[in-house]
């Protein structure tokens, strides 16, 4: 079995034990897993290297339709990251009405049920991030003026999409690789929502794409149900990604 499909496989297994610990749970908070700071000089980000701000928008801070727990809270910490950065990329979760991954679609369902669909297993969500609904919108508070580019990913019917980089198959690309390559963009720090899925899923791919990757930890917050946190931690170390706070960072 390749390298790829025992990820994706890890993903799937991730993916249903999450949804089980969402149905008992409800959505949990911030994590409290320690992180011990990286010794040594602080980075500073560079010409080549890019701040990737993930799905800080209306659906996933409270008051939206799948709200992350002091999602808003990082806002501002993330305004500030980003002045650092001479090049930042947003994304925003962009589905469809009747979406796949949406429990609405399939009747008797339920939100954080699982499926299985083509590309395997599907977390059924409340319906969120509609397009052109306030509801999809980036936040108010966020403010970039200087982003570069926006990639909109979930917008293909049949298919959910966690990852900036690829959809829910692990094959289906947003466009991002080439975009970063073309410009020769070799670095990518992240932050945003939620650690657990989106966040983690765009991190791991950035390394299998080839991108050297940062997930700036206290500039994210994770649903964290059901141990989903600790598990995307494990899996985003164990494919090289670096986990380091703000403070790290020279911005």
């Amino acid at each position: 079995m390749k390298t790829r499909d025992l990820c994706e496989l890890d993903r799937r297994e991730f993916l249903t034990t999450v949804a089980a610990g969402m149905a008992v749970a409800g959505l949990a908070g911030r994590p409290s897993a320690a992180f011990a700071q990286a010794a040594g000089k602080p980075l500073k980000p560079s010409a080549n290297d890019v701040l990737l701000v993930i799905d800080v928008q209306n659906c996933f801070v409270p008051g939206g339709t799948l709200p992350v727990k002091e999602g808003d809270v990082i806002v501002p910490l993330i305004n500030r990251l980003a002045k650092g950065f001479q090049h930042v990329v947003l994304t925003q979760d962009w589905h469809t009405p009747g979406h796949a991954s949406f429990a609405s679609t399939y009747p008797g369902k339920k939100p954080f049920e699982t499926i299985s669909l083509a590309y395997g297993t599907q977390v059924l969500w409340p319906d969120h991030c509609i397009q052109g609904t306030p509801d999809a919108e980036l936040v108010r508070d966020l403010k970039i003026p200087h982003a570069e580019l926006i990639i909109r990913k979930g917008y293909r019917k049949p298919i959910d999409s966690y990852s900036a980089f690829y959809e829910a198959d692990g094959k289906t690309p947003t466009g991002l690789v080439g975009y970063l390559r073309e410009r020769g963009l070799k670095q990518v720090f992240l932050v945003g929502l939620a650690t657990d899925f989106c966040v983690a899923w765009s991190a791991m791919d950035a390394r299998k794409a080839g991108f050297a990757a940062y997930v700036i930890e206290d500039a994210t917050r994770g649903i964290d149900a059901d141990g989903s946190l600790a598990k995307a931690w494990k899996d985003m170390l164990g494919a090289g990604v670096k986990r380091i706070q703000s403070a790290d960072l020279d911005v």
